[in-house]
This record gives C-alpha cells, structure tokens and sequence, in this order.
C-alpha cells in the first residue's frame, strides 16, 4: 500500500455498490475504510493522506466537515437553467407550499434528499402537508414526460467516463444475470446525446458529476438530472473510474477558487431564503 494513496471513507451500511467500491480500492491500492457510525476515527482525520468519501449525502457532509473537505455537486436549480431543448419539458424550482398551490397535474420532487417520493402528482393538493413536512423546502416541479430507458453517466472533466443503463421500460434494467447491460443501440444514442449536453457551453457542471439522460418513446433524449457522483448508484458503471471522478468532486476547504466554490454543497441551506 503507497503510504501516498487515498484513505476512502465508507459509510456503515454495507451495500453492494459499497463493496464494490471497497474492493476496487484495494485493487488500485488505496485503503477503504468503513467508519462504524458518522464520527471520523482520529488516527483517520490526521492521517496525511488525501481522504475521499463514498456513501450517503448526510454522510457525507459529516465526513467532509471532520476532515476539512468540501463536496462539489450540481447545485440545486441546475435543472432550471439547462436549455430547454436538452429537457423536452419545463421545470421551475418553488417552494413546497408554493406547489401545493397548482393545480395541475406534474411531477414534483424535493430538490434535494428524499423528504418525499418524487413522481406525478394529480394536483398539487396530493403533496405532502405541513403536519409531515416544512412547507419552505425547495422542489422542482416539472412538465409530465415518459422515459422509457434512462441511464446513468458517471462525468469527469466534461467527459463521460462510464455509463450503464439503470431502468428499462419501468423497471430496473438488470438482467437476470445481475448484468447491467445495453441493448442493441442504446449506448450509442445515450452517449452521443450526453456528449452533445457536455460539449454546449450554456450547460454549466463541477469537475465531475453524474448525468442521468433518458429516452423517450418517439426515441428522442432529454437530460433527467445530474447528481453528486461521491453518492450515486454504481448500477453497471466501472467503479475504478467512478473513485477517479470522486476523486475530482471532493477536495480541500483551503483548496477552493471562484469557480469550485460555486459547486460546494449547500444542503444544509435552502436557495429559496
């Protein structure tokens, strides 16, 4: 083990993605450690090696705040500002009590974390209430579309470095041999509509991310979202190269310029105040 390698800190539920992850560290040499609980072990934080986090946002945020790091991430209007013609709908970033106001039929989900399910709601009078949720939470609520292939793409330096398709036709697109596998051209029209959204300059993303396209049923594409890859689903994507874009998604607080410094989360914040 190079005493230079990366400490990965994991978070104590064991998942399959998580030991895939531990395992790819091992491979590349770099120690996976599974913290017992959210608070970092002391001969951990003062190790001197460069530390990275894989597992759940809270999780995560509570590591990086023991360990001085910051965590990069599309923020959370990022949707709202991606030109239309990359998402075939419409998407507003409001309140939750501002949702529950309208009327028509959309689908709405927390702009960040998992307060409620995200999915079509008839009217906004079927959202959660104030007695089971603050009203002041920020969602995004959006035009109803059907996606019947999405997938998952793990980006670095506005690069796609791994993909895999993730649901199919509504239902998880593994196969009954655990394999995560493309259908006859799949890949190649998610990954050139992916690298079409990356290549335009308006399409604004921190150092690494996921990207999470979707085909619709006249077979055109529109972006479904992009997440903090140091907490996204592996499905068939390559570990090795997902650590490679945490790697570039998690760095030094005294490490931040002007245009990281955009990308730090804020989940602890609503952009709405």
């Amino acid at each position: 083990m190079n005493p230079g390698s990366p400490i990965v800190l994991l978070g104590p539920r064991m998942t399959e993605d998580s030991v895939a992850v531990w395992r790819t560290c091992l491979d590349l040499g770099w120690l996976p450690e599974r913290i017992q609980g959210w608070r970092v072990p002391q001969h951990l934080a003062v190790a001197g090696r460069p530390v990275m986090i894989y597992g759940e946002p809270l999780f995560a945020e509570a590591v990086a705040d023991q360990t001085g790091l910051v965590l990069l991430e599309p923020s959370v209007e990022w949707l709202t500002v991606v030109p239309r013609e990359y998402l075939q709908r419409d998407i507003e970033l409001m309140s939750l009590g501002s949702a529950r106001d309208r009327t028509s039929a959309a689908f709405v989900k927390p702009a960040d974390g998992k307060i409620f399910e995200p999915k079509v709601y008839a009217t906004g009078a079927d959202l959660p209430t104030d007695e089971h949720v603050d009203m002041d939470i920020p969602v995004l609520r959006s035009g109803i579309v059907d996606f019947r292939l999405e997938v998952r793409c793990f980006v670095r330096g506005r690069q796609i470095v791994t993909l895999s398709p993730y649901w199919r036709d509504d239902e998880l697109a593994r196969g009954e041999d655990g394999m995560w596998g493309f259908l006859p051209d799949e890949e190649e029209g998610a990954r050139k509509f992916a690298e079409a959204v990356l290549a335009d300059d308006r399409v604004l993303l921190p150092p690494a991310c996921t990207l999470d396209v979707g085909r619709l049923p006249d077979g055109s594409w529109a972006v479904i979202e992009a997440n903090p890859c140091w907490g996204a689903g592996l499905y068939g994507c390559d570990p090795k190269e997902v650590l490679l874009s945490i790697q570039d998604a998690i760095i030094p607080r005294d490490s931040l310029t002007e245009e990281s410094r955009r990308w730090v989360s804020k989940r602890r914040t609503s952009v709405l105040q």
